[in-house]
């Protein structure tokens, strides 16, 4: 998949990735809606109780829109929660944490803009199962994790 053939008009179904695509990224199931240079979407499925660690993106503006379920968040060092409806707005070099403790699943569209290397990222995680490898495959893509805090 490369973003020059995904900036032509069309449809990305329901419930399925631009050519079929879901990358499993630490149990997330992500599913690329939209691709182009200057923005890149996808819809995530967050299974009960997992958690997209504290990190920050230096080149890239991040959004959630929640469709269903419910998120709490860590924004610039401030606990917040959004449920469905809500979006959320995560401004590029601020350090933010996506967590579902809802009790079920979480399901949202999350979007960057610009596209920058996310896309490669997420390719490159797709079924990593090593949270070292993770955090050291993301910080080749221009996305840092931050060490845990006490």
């Amino acid at each position: 998949m490369n973003i020059s053939a995904r900036e032509r008009p069309g449809i990305t179904p329901a419930n399925q990735g631009l050519d079929g695509i879901v990358w499993n990224v630490l149990g997330q199931s992500y599913m690329p809606k939209q691709i182009t240079e200057e923005s890149f979407a996808w819809h995530a499925l967050l299974p009960i109780e997992s958690f997209i660690p504290p990190h920050i993106h230096d080149t890239q503006d991040e959004y959630i829109f929640v469709i269903d379920g419910a998120l709490d968040l860590l924004l610039d060092g401030h606990r917040q929660s959004a449920s469905a409806g809500d979006l959320v707005r995560m401004p590029r070099g601020i350090p933010h944490g996506i967590f579902n403790n809802a009790g079920r699943l979480a399901s949202c569209l999350f979007w960057v803009s610009p596209t920058a290397k996310l896309l490669e990222l997420f390719k490159a995680l797709h079924n990593v199962a090593d949270t070292a490898e993770v955090v050291r495959i993301s910080a080749a893509h221009d996305v840092r994790f931050l060490p845990p805090t006490k």
